[in-house]
């Protein structure tokens, strides 16, 4: 079978990787400078492949450097962050096994000490960091993590995640231990024109075609999502005999919604009934909640909007910025548009 020249679910890697040249370029120079970073976006437009890619690229070019890549997602507690953060520091600085230290405090210097006794520079990226939140006493725990690792020399740390409101909260809060930690970076997402060129690339690479119009169309139709474009395109390609056209991919877009609307009817109903009012309201343009369209929308009072957006916030619904609140799943915003409302 023919190697299918997209990927999505997983870090995208060489090839695979798109762009962010700009955002590579500053990350690269922090982790050169030792300077801590917080990378912040909605999920899966890409942090956890920007950190990979830059990684793979330094460590390639300065055997000095050493990096570690710590997944917290499965961390359920402060004692299960110290064990599985000591083990992931060891593994990725030491060629056979050293005891783990038992010291909350030891654990938390283990990279410095590391770096020292080995003549190293240490990245530490720590994945789904936001989970810290959920421990028994996050405010404390964050405090005992800035006190240590604001003193190293030889480490510095990239810390990212799912969750983009939380994270901005924990970064950017004056009230919080970790304001002020480092560089903040906010990815946007990856300009149209530039997934048309590299779904043309793809396209041409396998001996099959798709102009660069059309390369932006699919773009366009999911809202240029990294994920949503890797797979439009994939399913696209896979359709694509020699050339693809529109057709081609509008019907891998109906096909895509279509497996997924189980996903989304799934949780719709874990949804209630105003925050789906909220949501219609949404995709139908409104912007500002006045009296008016608190009635048209059945919304309740002004009040309730605030607890509306809160909750579709903490469910990684939709996204909020200065600018505009969006669905942050662009397919399932299509399917609501065209598939839910409709009935």
């Amino acid at each position: 079978m023919e190697n299918v020249p997209f990927i999505f679910g997983k870090v995208a890697e060489t090839n695979n990787f798109t762009d962010r040249e700009t955002e590579r370029q500053r990350l690269s120079q922090n982790f050169l400078s030792l300077i801590n970073t917080t990378i912040i976006s909605p999920r899966r437009w890409g942090k956890s492949s920007l950190v990979k890619s830059v990684s793979n690229s330094l460590t390639a070019d300065n055997k000095e450097y050493k990096v570690c890549l710590v997944d917290i997602f499965n961390v359920k507690s402060e004692s299960d962050f110290y064990l599985h953060f000591a083990k992931n520091i060891i593994k990725s600085t030491s060629t056979k096994w050293e005891d783990c230290p038992t010291d909350a405090d030891d654990v938390l210097d283990l990279a410095e000490t590391m770096a020292k006794k080995k003549g190293l520079k240490i990245i530490v990226c720590i994945d789904e960091f936001q989970k810290i939140a959920a421990f028994e006493d996050p405010l404390f725990f964050q405090q005992k993590l800035r006190s240590h690792w604001q003193r190293h020399q030889n480490v510095c740390y990239c810390l990212y995640g799912s969750k983009r409101h939380m994270l901005i909260d924990i970064f950017s809060n004056p009230s919080m231990p970790f304001y002020k930690f480092g560089d903040i970076m906010f990815l946007e997402k990856i300009d149209n024109k530039i997934w048309g060129k590299f779904v043309q690339k793809r396209f041409k690479e396998t001996g099959k075609k798709i102009t660069k119009k059309e390369g932006n169309y699919l773009a366009a139709l999911v809202a240029n999502h990294p994920y949503y474009v890797q797979q439009l395109a994939q399913m696209s390609w896979l359709r694509t005999k020699i050339y693809c056209s529109e057709t081609i991919i509008n019907d891998s877009l109906q096909t895509l919604k279509n497996q997924l609307s189980l996903l989304f009817m799934g949780l719709t109903e874990t949804l209630t009934a105003t925050q789906m009012n909220f949501l219609k309201a949404l995709l139908d343009g409104v912007t500002s909640f006045g009296k008016e369209n608190l009635q048209k929308y059945n919304l309740g009072t002004s009040a309730n909007i605030l607890k509306i957006k809160d909750a579709l916030l903490n469910k990684e619904i939709i996204d909020i910025t200065p600018k505009q609140i969006d669905i942050q799943d662009p397919v399932f915003a299509l399917w609501l548009k065209e598939d839910y409302f409709t009935i």
